[in-house]
């Protein structure tokens, strides 16, 4: 994979402990929605055991002038840095990486299954799916546990409005705790949700992206329900 550096543009909340960065593309850098890259900071003021580098995946779309990634905000060396981190601060990307990429065959619908900060490789391809006008029949189940962690929701609510093959169904754990209103699902992603929405579960490919313990749920959720292995591609978000 090719090395590149880069710099931090702007930076941003984008939930409630959660942010978003904005890198200049670097000069031969292209990539697929939804894949990642190795983000290593130069010199970096302060370090710990796992060194200076993190693969994200990259949130924007490959047709995007920057390149966005988005974490939610550990207290480790890493993201420390990376917060207070100024404008024009240089970074090396390698990449890119990953097969979380949208399949060719348009017959074929495509199922995101998203939790918390999981939901990056599938901004991305929600992105891309709109701007280049692709014919997949998406649905993209997004779980937090409250409105105010979820990042990105107002953005996939508006190319939900703007993608007629895209419908975007989010769901809160603990909707009770939230200070804002929600009216929408509730609970998990389970299969019941899956077949409220989805007239035959078998025909899609499925997508899902999350902390380990929840890409695991959606593995046995979906080998449950007869879905092959084949048919499933899954990317695990660590905190670092």
């Amino acid at each position: 994979m090719a090395i590149h550096e880069t710099k931090l543009l702007r930076s941003e909340t984008v939930a409630e402990g959660t942010m978003a960065f904005h890198f200049e593309r670097p000069a031969g850098f292209a990539h697929q929605a939804g894949q990642n890259a190795l983000f290593t900071l130069i010199d970096p003021p302060q370090d710990d055991s796992q060194g200076p580098s993190r693969p994200f995946t990259i949130a924007s779309a490959p047709h995007e002038a920057d390149l966005m990634i988005a974490t939610r905000m550990r207290d480790t060396a890493f993201k420390r840095v990376l917060k207070s981190a100024a404008a024009g601060t240089r970074l090396r990307i390698e990449g890119p990486a990953g097969a979380m990429v949208l399949h060719d065959e348009v017959s074929r619908p495509a199922v995101f299954l998203a939790g918390g900060i999981g939901v990056t490789p599938f901004l991305s391809m929600a992105r891309h799916a709109a701007a280049a006008t692709l014919a997949h029949r998406i649905w993209l189940f997004y779980s937090n546990r409250r409105p105010e962690d979820a990042a990105f929701l107002d953005e996939l609510s508006a190319l939900e409005r703007a993608n007629p093959n895209l419908r975007l169904i989010a769901t809160m754990a603990e909707a009770q705790k939230s200070s804002r209103p929600w009216h929408g699902e509730t609970g998990f992603i389970r299969r019941e949700l899956l077949e409220r929405h989805i007239r035959d579960l078998l025909a899609p490919v499925y997508y899902f992206a999350g902390p380990p313990a929840m890409t695991m749920a959606m593995q046995s959720m979906l080998e449950g329900a007869g879905i092959s292995a084949d048919d499933m591609r899954s990317e695990e978000f660590y905190g670092y």
